[in-house]
């Protein structure tokens, strides 16, 4: 009976060691597990820091294009602002010139006077000059002065 009890034995402690080394395995295995884990965790946590990053320059750059596009439409509406003001001063002198052509006929028709002004403009046409009035300067004789 006791060699039987010492065989029980002996498997005993054998399956408890198996046992053992399995449970070692699985905490080792555990541990690489958590090791992992802890990584795609840190990861995830750098990834998160990046998208927040990218959402606040995505942010500030529609920020920034919205300010452009109000200077821009300032400047538009500016340059709209001063063509309008040209466009209510060239009405002004047109008509002005118009009243000083009517006053300016007005006092010729009570003195009689030729009309000056018939609406018809003569061009003036540019003077050429003679070829011989042109002195030719051969290439590399002439002066150049820098201030």
């Amino acid at each position: 009976m006791i060699r039987r009890l010492r065989a029980q034995l002996a498997t005993e402690r054998r399956g408890l060691a198996a046992i053992k080394k399995e449970l070692e395995d699985t905490q080792v295995a555990l541990e690489a597990s958590h090791k992992v884990i802890a990584g795609h965790s840190e990861i995830g946590l750098s990834m998160s820091k990046k998208m927040e990053n990218i959402k606040a320059k995505k942010q500030q750059v529609k920020e920034s294009h919205v300010v452009c596009h109000l200077k821009f439409q300032a400047r538009i509406q500016e340059a709209e602002d001063s063509m309008q003001a040209q466009h209510l001063i060239i009405e002004a002198l047109v008509e002005e010139k118009d009243s000083l052509l009517q006053t300016i006929q007005g006092l010729q028709e009570a003195n009689d006077a030729p009309a000056p002004f018939d609406d018809e403009w003569e061009e003036e046409t540019e003077e050429q000059p003679d070829e011989e009035e042109i002195e030719d300067i051969p290439l590399g004789e002439g002066e150049i002065y820098e201030e």
